[in-house]
């Protein structure tokens, strides 16, 4: 054996210690306590970090007990991966051969196949350590080590499982350049071993062929597959289809020969040079020969064993990649006459024999998720296929479509005859597979079961849409047939699975269908299919049908306004009938309110007229829940908002004082009943949101471009409206008890909750402002009140908000010059910003408090960032010492190691500076604040790239050193000199070289992109990543 006299000699006593270390820590005595596993744990870990535990690999490795053994492997791979730059150099071939001695030593020893693995990555890793560079340390390592082993009896198993961990330890490799062409090219000097190896495995005679040398094999094969050029990789397909097939017509397949020879042709599929679409005769072809043979054989015989089960999920996987693959094949060939070498069949029969096993796998009988794992499988198929039946270019010059032209109609017809039936057959096979099985079988499943199942019909939904983009009103004639006769020859004792399953399918290509009025959509909502849907019991398919009516409440928006049979309001109204009959009944009350709300929502001029029946539904909902209830006042609220203002005010009143009442009664029973009036309360806040949000008007008004006289007419008897007594009396009413509400339980959650999707919903810009709307000066110094009791994330993003509709944006304006914030703004913001400030900077000034809540710093400076761009004098109009207070904690916070925090943090720096600069009314203000501020600034900037501050945030401070440095040259130059060569700066391997080079380029240039690239440069070289391609990834993100 290679002497191993450079390696730190130890005491047989502190070997023998520590392997009993290991057999206690191994030990079942040891395993219950997690305390004493993290213990020892962290012993072992202490030893293996110290130089001396190089000693330790031999006696480990002969150790008679097995966990020794590997501690022996692991300690020599960590030190050889980890604390190579501790290790003498001079000592680094002396060490390869050692390694190599051991390992042989190791497999003639009969080690476990895991200790083995871990040498062979040992030796990887110190390959990738000395092999590269001129001249190498280990020329050829992967041919000589192969040849070394093989030399000391190793057998080819091991010989291959070797050569896998060489691929896969390359291939994660952090190497650059040189370093990394270097290895590559060793890779490939040492493909010819590999594919030698791998076809004198394979070639053996089947009776001879050992299960795991051929697993080894193929497994070594997808390790090398994207370092083998196709010339390697096309003699092989051969040899592997051929292990498809069993040896003889009447002998069964065996999974641990088929599944391992499926695998690696899914490899050649997807990792090699032949994966995209490659290789059509040497693979595409070949393949579907094969499967044209024994697909549907195996299909067929897959339920009858678990073996037969074994291969057919083999099977499945591998015409799945080969569908992905191969998918612009079968779209160009669907029709082609062209012969295929080896075969008797034209392209289209292999194309069409395909398509058709994909379905066997597509309609498997039995339940997804219970009786079968398939055909989930082949869903994404479909879509590829669709993308490319539409995308496919002919190739005329191989005349691959027989004696009719290309271009002719008849071909096309045949064509899209074919691909119309393919995707005919598929709407009708997953229209079963979504079917819910009988209450009887379905009450024994397991939860888990039945979520799966629901997640398949959610991706079947998916695949529907690809087929309708193919069949059009075809598929919806189709289930539109379908449910009508199921209906028409319907038992009454039977259940309706397999009708919601139809539901099922068209509410899921809705948003696929065109919004224009349509034949079939009218048959669904008409008398013939809703109007004989039960009405009573049959929750699953009631509940489906509710659904189904909200997924397409904006189709009701194109039919005629006009009352005839056939179309809306008649429609509409039966629908809304239909969704209003399940309100009072507790299962379905939930899906009804939402679809009542959607209906409404997208219908609001239609419904208007009906709003006598909505103040029915109102006066009829005491059978609701209150959680549901808030849904249908939604509802009711968007008809009302489609009426004129003046004749909004009655129904308004008299759906929301109701409400607010019921709020002002939880308040007053607060100290009675605090569970009860909390969990009240909570509801009402509820249902008055939904209420604003229904009054709110769908249209975008930012995307409204010039206002017409009618809109100026709307809006001024819009504000007639909210000037009456009435209304006012309520916005008053609402306002007093949500203050209450505020003052009593904003440090709740739940309540806080609640309160902050109100104030987001009654609050609104001038252009969305509602009868309902409340003013956001109140409403932020409501948000203060809570801030002051319990600040959190919620209140400061409602401030946030509120800030920005202090200073709306101006539309319709003549002057194109932004309009100064009105008088009436700056006083509130003059008021609130002071109180946000001290209660946000008391509490992040408390130890840890920033690294504990990056939520609420995040906020806050979000929030201030808004000020700054609408407001940016009032800073400057702050008490003493708030304005210094304020940017101590920004300085503080670039520091952190949460990137969102950090970057918002820039950005608040970024605008404060910038605007303050920019603006003519602040007088000296900006040289003060860089003054004062400038210099600390920097130094958190250049301490963060230096370390301090995680890589993902870098580009924000570039961009925060970037502008200081436009704005500020000669201040930068000195300030930068002084940060980055002071003893205090933070330790990093910047050399003073590079500092320098540093500062120069910074100053030396006004471009924003050579200042990116300088401070990249610097980052790289501080944090002793230069030269790594995981740092060149880092900064290129």
């Amino acid at each position: 054996m290679a002497s191993a006299n450079f390696l730190p000699t130890l005491p047989q006593s502190d070997i023998v210690q520590a392997a009993q270390l290991i057999q206690q820590a191994y030990s079942p005595a040891s395993a219950g306590s997690s305390e004493t596993q993290r213990r020892l744990q962290q012993e072992l870990f202490d030893i293996q970090k110290r130089f001396e535990a190089w000693g330790l690999v031999i006696p480990f490795l002969n150790h008679e007990d097995f966990n020794v053994q590997f501690f022996g492997a692991h300690t020599v791979q960590v030190k050889v991966a980890r604390d190579w730059d501790t290790f003498p150099q001079e000592n680094a071939p002396s060490l390869r051969d050692l390694l190599l001695e051991l390992t042989s030593h190791s497999i003639a020893s009969g080690r476990s196949k895991v200790i083995l693995r871990k040498l062979f990555v040992a030796i990887a890793t110190l390959a990738l350590k000395i092999a590269p560079g001129s001249p190498s340390r280990w020329p050829e390592w992967i041919v000589s080590t192969t040849e070394f082993l093989s030399s000391r009896g190793t057998s080819t198993e091991n010989l291959l499982d070797f050569l896998s961990i060489v691929a896969e330890e390359v291939d994660t490799a952090d190497l650059m350049g040189s370093s990394k062409m270097q290895m590559q090219q060793t890779l490939l000097d040492a493909a010819p071993l590999v594919v030698q190896a791998v076809v004198a495995t394979i070639t053996q005679p089947r009776a001879q062929i050992r299960v795991r040398e051929l697993e080894s094999a193929l497994k070594c094969l997808q390790s090398w597959m994207s370092v083998l050029r196709g010339n390697d990789i096309t003699p092989l397909i051969p040899l592997l289809i051929s292990l498809l097939t069993p040896p003889t017509l009447d002998s069964e397949i065996d999974p641990e020969v088929f599944s391992p020879a499926s695998d690696a042709l899914q490899e050649i599929m997807t990792r090699s040079s032949l994966a995209g679409g490659a290789g059509i005769a040497s693979l595409t072809d070949p393949l579907l020969i094969w499967i044209d043979i024994w697909g549907s054989r195996i299909l067929q015989s897959s339920p009858s064993s678990e073996t037969a089960s074994e291969v057919s999920h083999s099977l499945c996987k591998l015409i799945i990649t080969l569908g992905d693959h191969s998918n612009t094949y079968f779209a160009a060939n669907i029709t082609s006459q062209k012969s295929v070498p080896g075969s008797a069949h034209t392209r289209s029969h292999l194309a069409q024999s395909f398509l058709r096993l994909l379905l066997g796998y597509t309609g498997l009988p039995g339940y997804y998720g219970t009786d079968e794992e398939e055909s989930e499988m082949t869903l994404g198929f479909w879509y590829l296929f669709q993308e490319s039946l539409w995308s496919v270019e002919y190739d005329d010059a191989d005349d691959e479509r027989g004696s009719v032209p290309p271009s002719s109609d008849v071909e096309e017809r045949n064509r899209l005859a074919i691909v119309n039936a393919v995707y005919v057959e598929l709407v009708k096979v997953l229209r079963r597979k979504v079917a819910w099985p009988p209450q009887s079988l379905l009450s024994g499943w397991a939860k888990d079961q039945v979520d799966k199942f629901q997640v398949y019909r959610r991706d079947v939904g998916d695949t529907l849409i690809n087929a309708y983009y193919i069949l059009r009103n075809d598929m919806l004639g189709y289930y539109l047939n379908d449910i009508q006769e199921r209906l028409n020859n319907r038992h009454e004792p039977e259940g309706w699975e397999e009708i919601e399953a139809t539901l099922h399918c068209i509410m899921s290509v809705q948003e696929a269908i065109p919004l224009e009025d349509n034949p079939f959509i009218a048959q669904l909502f008409g008398p013939g299919v809703l109007g004989r849907l039960p009405t009573t019991g049959q929750d699953r398919v009631r509940r489906t049908a509710l659904g189904l009516a909200g997924t397409y409440a904006s189709w009701f928006t194109t039919q005629s306004i006009t009352s005839t049979p056939n179309s809306s309001p008649s429609l509409l109204m039966n629908t809304i009938s239909y969704v209003v009959a399940a309100l009072p009944e507790p299962s379905l009350c939930l899906p009804a309110a939402n679809g009542l709300r959607d209906l409404c929502d997208a219908n609001r001029s239609a419904l208007a007229p009906h709003i006598g029946a909505f103040a029915d539904l109102h006066a009829g909902l005491t059978g609701i829940p209150d959680t549901e209830k808030s849904k249908v006042l939604q509802s009711i609220a968007s008809v009302i908002q489609a009426l004129p203002p003046e004749e909004e005010i009655p129904p308004v009143v008299a759906i929301v004082r109701p409400v607010v009442e019921k709020l002002a009664q939880a308040l007053h029973t607060s100290s009675q009943l605090p569970e009860e009036a909390r969990a009240m309360a909570i509801v009402q806040l509820q249902t008055l949101s939904g209420v604003a949000k229904g009054l709110t008007r769908t249209a975008d008004s930012l995307l409204i471009i010039d206002e017409t006289p009618d809109e100026r007419a709307e809006a001024d008897r819009l504000r007639q409206a909210r000037d009456d007594y009435r209304v006012v009396k309520l916005r008053e009413e609402l306002f007093g008890a949500v203050r209450s509400a505020v003052e009593l339980w904003s440090t709740d959650a739940s309540v806080s909750d609640a309160l902050s999707d109100f104030f987001r919903s009654i609050t609104s810009l001038p252009s969305d402002i509602t009868l309902l709307s409340l003013p956001a000066g109140p409403i932020l110094e409501l948000i203060c009140v809570a801030s002051q009791r319990q600040l959190t994330a919620v209140w400061l993003s409602l401030a946030n908000m509120l800030i920005i509709q202090l200073d709306p944006p101006t539309m319709f304006t003549v002057s194109t010059l932004k309009q100064p914030p009105n008088v009436e703004a700056m006083t509130v913001l003059s008021n609130v910003l002071p109180v946000l400030l001290q209660t946000s900077l008391s509490m992040l000034g408390q130890t840890g408090a920033m690294e504990s809540n990056p939520d609420i710093v995040q906020a806050f400076f979000g929030c201030l960032d808004t000020v700054a761009k609408h407001f940016i004098s009032i800073f400057y109009s702050l008490p003493p010492g708030a304005l210094d207070a304020l940017m101590q904690c920004a300085v503080t916070s670039l520091s952190l190691q949460e990137r969102y925090s950090l970057v918002a943090t820039c950005t608040f720096l970024e605008t404060l500076i910038r605007k303050t600069v920019g603006s003519d009314d602040l007088g000296d203000a900006s040289t003060i604040l860089i003054q004062v501020h400038g210099r600390p600034i920097l130094r958190a900037i250049l301490c963060g790239f230096a370390g301090v501050a995680p890589r993902s945030a870098t580009q924000n401070l570039i961009e925060l050193l970037s502008m200081i440095a436009s704005k500020y040259p000669a201040e930068t130059r000195e300030w930068m000199n002084d940060i980055l060569f002071a003893d205090d700066f933070v330790q990093s391997k910047a050399t003073p070289e590079a500092k320098r080079a540093f500062v120069k380029a910074v100053i030396g240039s006004r471009s924003p992109k050579r200042t990116r690239e300088a401070a990249q440069q610097f980052t790289l070289i501080a944090r002793g990543l230069e030269g790594t391609s995981f740092g060149y990834a880092s900064v290129s993100m």
